[in-house]
């Protein structure tokens, strides 16, 4: 059974046929993608097999602490394939994300050997790695002894390699020569559009390009569209409501968090040009936001959008990608499209947030852990959650390239191909990589409240802000 089948994919594995006649003999012999996924899941283990030791560590297990994801659902779905390759058995603990980061701090800080890998955002080891509690993962990365040949680290797209790479210098540039990878990329969110198609058509509004046609988009949308605010964003008091839409135009502008001069730190929110893109910023949310924005979180302007209570998002792309399924009222009315605020910019430039995963430096065996992290990480894992699981966004290229999945997602999310292949080569952190990210990042959400409830002026708030940023940074020695 499936002898034709395997004969096709082992001939893709070995570089005698391309992605496209694989998927055009597949097809002709009756296959489906469900079906081919699984089929070469199947035998890319098999192969993996013949070129590297992977039964080393055969009896041994490892146990996880993960944040209920689909990032997750895909890993557990493919587990599996994992033991089938390793002989190891893999134990977790999953926690919703509301308590999850406290969970991961708790066993860190107290040294804990409960658990030997776990998920994480790179921002959060700017805190773990100059604290000693996880491991510069270039020790395994570059001993060919302990990684699989076929591993690829170069597949990985480059800015969300290098964004998970810190020398633990404040102000050190992410990915420099002298890095630590503190964390392996696993899945990553680009911020850009996701829109209600039939409310903008209804209100005979164009999809916005930049900042200013998104202030006038959104007025427009509003008013065509009965009980619909027109664009859903962030402004929770956290520093959440700064890393996605709101940084990825902001550093589009050229705009910076901090600036940084010969080592030394200081805020750089309250510049002529950044002044002038609060004030829009601000205005939007007056005029076009949700009435209780203040309060909302990924969560609330995710639902909004998928009950058709807002006409479109700037934020993760992934989260309208799920607004687009399952059973929210708006399931498969929402497209997508690139956005670079700045219309002068030659491209969208998101920030991004990035599931990773790393280990503890407290694991009682860190290469039995380091076999299960690479195959997590891994070309075939990735692509067995593209195409079979909902793991967008996949951090590597060749997953990216993959047919079967940028046609599974041109056939239910329209622009998102594009939206992802536009945006990818200026995706990165933007932020500044220093200690205090977590205070003042969300201080300047709490300043961003203020201001647009009317509180303070924006040119005043961002001058106290600044102000109170750099006497944080001055009396932790970073200024």
């Amino acid at each position: 059974m499936y002898d034709k089948e395997k004969d096709a994919i082992g001939a893709f594995l070995r570089g005698e046929m391309d992605r496209r006649a694989l998927i055009r003999r597949l097809g002709g012999l009756g296959m489906t993608a469900a079906s081919a996924g699984t089929l070469y899941n199947m035998m890319a283990t098999s192969a993996l097999a013949a070129d590297f030791d992977w039964q080393k560590h055969k009896g041994k297990s490892v146990k996880l602490l993960l944040n209920k994801h689909p990032y997750t659902d895909a890993m557990i779905a493919n587990l599996p394939a994992f033991k089938d390759l390793t002989g190891m058995d893999v134990s977790y603990d999953i926690f919703p994300e509301d308590v999850y980061f406290d969970k991961v701090t708790a066993a860190l800080s107290s040294r804990s050997t409960e658990y030997d890998a776990f998920m994480t955002g790179a921002y959060m080891t700017w805190t773990y790695g100059p604290a000693g509690w996880i491991v510069d993962h270039n020790e395994w990365l570059n001993d060919a002894s302990k990684t699989n040949p076929n591993y690829n680290w170069a597949d990985m797209l480059e800015g969300v390699r290098k964004s998970c790479a810190w020398n633990g210098v404040p102000g050190g540039e992410l990915g420099s020569a002298d890095a630590k990878q503190w964390c392996i990329p696993w899945g990553y969110e680009q911020n850009n559009l996701t829109f209600n198609a039939a409310m903008f058509e209804k209100a005979g509004v164009k999809v916005p390009t930049n900042l200013d046609e998104m202030l006038e988009a959104a007025a427009a949308v509003q008013a065509g569209n009965d009980g619909v605010y027109g664009v859903g964003v962030r402004g929770s008091r956290s520093w959440a409501t700064i890393h996605p839409g709101f940084l990825s135009a902001y550093a589009n502008f050229g705009e910076a968090d901090l600036s940084n001069d010969g080592g030394k730190l200081s805020a750089a929110m309250n510049t002529a040009g950044s002044k002038e893109f609060h004030a829009k910023w601000v205005k939007m949310i007056q005029e076009s936001g949700a009435s209780d924005w203040s309060t909302h979180t990924w969560y609330q302007v995710g639902t909004d959008l998928g009950a058709g209570k807002s006409a479109m998002i700037f934020d993760a792309d992934i989260l309208g990608y799920f607004m687009n399924g399952g059973e929210n009222a708006m399931a498969g009315q929402l497209a997508f499209a690139p956005f670079a605020a700045n219309p002068e910019a030659s491209a969208p430039t998101p920030n991004i947030w990035i599931w990773s995963l790393a280990m503890s430096k407290f694991s009682k065996d860190l290469d039995a852990t380091w076999y299960f992290m690479q195959w997590a990480s891994g070309p075939e894992h990735g692509l067995f959650g593209a195409t079979e699981m909902d793991f967008v966004n996949p951090v590597r290229k060749s997953v990216w390239d993959s047919d079967v999945f940028r046609e599974r997602l041109n056939k239910n999310y329209p622009g998102y191909v594009e939206m992802h292949d536009v945006s990818a080569p200026g995706a990165s952190i933007k932020f500044t990589a220093q200690p205090l990210f977590f205070d003042l990042t969300t201080e300047w959400a709490a300043t961003l409240q203020r201001m647009v409830a009317k509180e303070v002026p924006v040119d005043e708030g961002l001058d106290q802000l600044a102000e109170s940023m750099n006497s944080q940074l001055t009396e932790a020695g970073l200024r």
